[in-house]
């Protein structure tokens, strides 16, 4: 009879267990030791390995010739236990025994000693799904059993066990696995089990495992039923995944206002066997890798990426300002919101949010609104110099005008020389006000209508009367500032090259230009 593979492949000593060395290292300490505590808390993410390390602790504290910490597997304890012919350790499932009666039984049962073993041992998994009735019945037993009994408890939701359980264990949080040991894993099992995968197909499937061993294997499962070899491509087709370059694909579309790109990609989603979904939660993914990408100094770090995929997530990263990066990621995570419900249609939905994310202009959200105005900011910065000399030259008399003209002219052919301009508009300073004014009230009166420009390493920041110009010089303000700016602009900028200045004719002027583009 066919036994599937997390089955046949799951760890019988504390060595086989991956990724939890900082657990397994403790358990063998103590069973080597003899330093057995009388109850254990496992908790964190499904199919990490929690119930696993269960069995494994169940075996070693009865195991007649242990070594080092690990169960044997050879003696009659090992054998008993492997074959559940034991009654002195007890698996009970608390999603379908989570009454009092249950509780009550256990509680009963620990006064007698143990048949053929050291130890009797009961494994509750799902710990949290007991009732409050049953954990009140459990508390007494929890914390002074009969020296022969251990509890070992199971639970992927901790907040839900009450304060008084956990504080009577002994606690252990399984961490969620890297995708390199789960990769390493699967082409293990992989060679073993004379399956044809490399490293490309080890490593997506790791990936869509999100940490847990045993999804992971069981994948691999699924699509060696297939036959045949196994690369990165037939594993997303199999598993219904979106490959980078479909997404990648959608994203510059997105870029380019392409509608006829986002259509025809959703409708070729909708009629194949990917759930959009699924796909939504890979689209999101994607965005939160393009914020670590201009956010970290080194992102391969935080993302589950070949350096290949890094560099082309960069070159489009580089496309998107922040504010309209958060903007696509407040759409994409309301729309998959939106999805969840009963009766969505979410090819609809996701039409609907591709379409805003391409025109900001089609929604009245806050984060939409800062994206048109960073945008439009860019482009007064741009513009700043020669649309306030426009401005001017036309009322001035023609010798006048042909001398304001002429500034323009040149500052046109810096822009096509490639020439930087050193003077230019901070467009993130909405952003910078908002977040100072949380910690300083007199900052309130740079929301009227202030300007902030850089040039070399000098911020000036032209506000509207002089009495805003007194609050906002003071040191700690300008530190405060000074910071802010540094860490957008990736360099340091000191608190005294920040100068406030009251707006002139000139600077009005410009405000002008800026309203008419708004």
């Amino acid at each position: 009879m066919y036994q599937a593979l997390y089955r046949k492949w799951r760890p019988v000593t504390f060595d086989d267990v991956c990724g939890q060395n900082h657990i397994t290292d403790i358990l063998k300490y103590e069973t080597s030791e003899n330093k057995v505590s009388h109850a254990y808390l496992f908790c964190g993410p499904r199919g990490t390995g929690k119930t696993t390390c269960a069995k494994i602790l169940s075996k070693a504290i009865n195991c007649l010739s242990p070594v080092n910490g690990n169960p044997c597997g050879e003696c009659a304890a090992c054998r008993s236990i492997d074959s559940e012919s034991t009654t002195d350790v007890l698996e009970m499932d608390a999603a379908s025994n989570n009454g009092v009666d249950a509780v009550r039984a256990i509680r009963d049962e620990v006064v007698y000693s143990p048949s053929g073993l050291k130890y009797r041992v009961y494994i509750v998994d799902e710990v949290h799904m007991l009732s409050i009735s049953a954990f009140n019945a459990l508390l007494k037993t929890l914390e002074e059993p009969p020296a022969h009994v251990v509890f070992i408890l199971a639970t992927t939701e901790l907040q839900k066990l009450p304060a008084t359980i956990i504080s009577r264990c002994q606690r252990f949080d399984f961490r969620r696995i890297s995708t390199s040991v789960i990769s390493d894993r699967l082409l293990h099992i992989a060679k073993a089990e004379n399956i044809n995968l490399n490293q490309d197909a080890a490593r997506v499937i790791a990936r869509h495992a999100n940490g847990g061993m045993r999804d992971a294997i069981s994948l691999l499962d699924l699509c060696s039923s297939s036959g045949g070899s196994l690369d990165a491509a037939r594993v997303e087709e199999l598993l219904g995944i979106s490959s980078i370059e479909s997404i990648l694909g959608l994203a510059n579309a997105v870029l380019n206002k392409d509608f006829s790109y986002i259509f025809t990609a959703i409708n070729d989603i909708s009629t194949s066997s990917v759930d959009i979904a699924v796909f939504w939660q890979d689209v999101l993914s994607f965005y939160r890798d393009m914020l670590v990408v201009k956010t970290t100094a080194n992102p391969s770090e935080y993302l589950d990426s070949t350096a290949d995929e890094v560099e082309k997530i960069k070159q489009i990263a580089d496309n998107y300002p922040y504010e309209r990066l958060l903007y696509h990621i407040r759409l994409l995570d309301d729309a998959f919101a939106q999805m969840q419900r009963s009766g969505a249609t979410k090819r609809i939905i996701a039409e609907l949010t591709f379409i805003k994310m391409c025109d900001p202009s089609l929604s009245d959200d806050s984060s939409a609104l800062l994206t048109r105005l960073s945008a439009l900011e860019d482009k007064v910065g741009m513009l700043a110099l020669g649309g306030a000399v426009q401005s001017v030259s036309e009322k001035a008399e023609p010798k006048e005008k042909a001398a304001a003209i002429e500034p323009k002219k040149q500052n046109k052919q810096q822009i096509a020389d490639n020439k930087p301009i050193n003077k230019k508009t901070i467009s993130y300073w909405l952003e910078i006000v908002e977040n100072l004014s949380k910690d300083y009230r007199a900052a309130m009166g740079l929301k009227n209508g202030s300007r902030a420009f850089i040039e070399d390493e000098r911020v000036t920041v032209k506000v509207s009367n002089n009495f805003t110009v007194q609050m906002m010089s003071e040191d700690d303000v300008k530190a405060s500032l000074s910071a802010m700016i540094s860490s957008r602009e990736g360099r340091m900028i000191p608190p005294e090259n920040i100068f406030f200045e009251v707006k002139g004719d000139d600077d009005k002027n410009e405000d002008d230009l800026f309203d008419t583009l708004i």
